[in-house]
Order: structure tokens, then C-alpha cells, then sequence
């Protein structure tokens, strides 16, 4: 009986997060966004320049980032679009998803000096 409890919890829970509101962003090829949160939704602003990858708008939307922190911002954590999947910059690295609400994926990291990398392209220390 208690199994048959969970096994219904579980379906019903996978079937109303199927359901929930999920904002993808924009796919308009070689542009990269600044995606800023208001209270009316998301707002999408374009960088200047055309970027001809995801890693590329990662390391444009880091530029951005740090010239804001170097003028006296406080904003850490920023994030971006890039051919229909948010880009999240933390200071772990940045994360991807295809959603805004949905699960996000390690993309790239920061090796011990600062710079974005792709995870494991990095040799791990002696003995770590």
C-alpha cells in the first residue's frame, strides 16, 4: 500500500511539473543577451557584437560583468541567452538550461587563477 502511496506522489508530481510555465529564450542565431529579471518578466538585451559560439557570449557576458564590478557595481551573478539557452554567471562558473525555470548544467568552471574553462580540461593537482 505504501509503495503504491509513492509511486502515485511520484507520478503526480512529474505530471504537474510537465505542466509548469517554463520561459525559453530566444534563438535568434549569433546574438548574444543580457537577461535582466523585472517585474514584468525577463528582459533581453543585446550585446553589440555577434558571437559565433555559446563559450563566446560566456566570456562576452564575464567582460561585461567585470567592467561593472570595476565602475563600482556589486553584482556578481549575472546571466545571459544565447541560441535558445540561458547562460547563469556565477562565481563557481557558468551554467546552461534551456529554460529559465529548469535545471541548469556546469558549462564551464574557473580555474584557480580566474579564467572560464571547460571542466576537466584543467590537470588536477598532485594527489587531489
Amino acid at each position: 500500500m505504501r509503495a503504491s502511496l509513492i509511486l502515485l506522489a511520484l507520478a503526480v508530481t512529474v505530471g504537474l511539473s510537465a505542466c509548469a510555465k517554463q520561459t525559453e529564450p530566444p534563438g535568434t542565431p549569433g546574438t548574444c543577451y543580457h537577461v535582466q529579471p523585472t517585474k514584468d518578466g525577463l528582459k533581453y538585451n543585446p550585446l553589440p557584437s555577434a558571437q559565433p559560439d555559446l563559450e563566446h557570449c560566456a566570456a562576452a557576458l564575464e567582460a561585461m560583468r567585470i567592467r561593472f564590478l570595476n565602475m563600482g557595481g556589486n553584482q556578481t551573478q549575472i546571466a545571459g541567452a544565447y541560441q535558445s539557452n540561458f547562460l547563469f554567471l556565477i562565481s563557481a562558473g557558468i551554467y546552461t538550461s534551456t529554460s529559465w525555470e529548469g535545471h541548469r548544467f556546469l558549462a564551464l568552471v574557473r580555474s584557480g587563477d580566474g579564467r572560464l574553462v571547460v571542466p576537466g580540461a584543467m590537470p588536477m593537482a598532485p594527489g587531489g
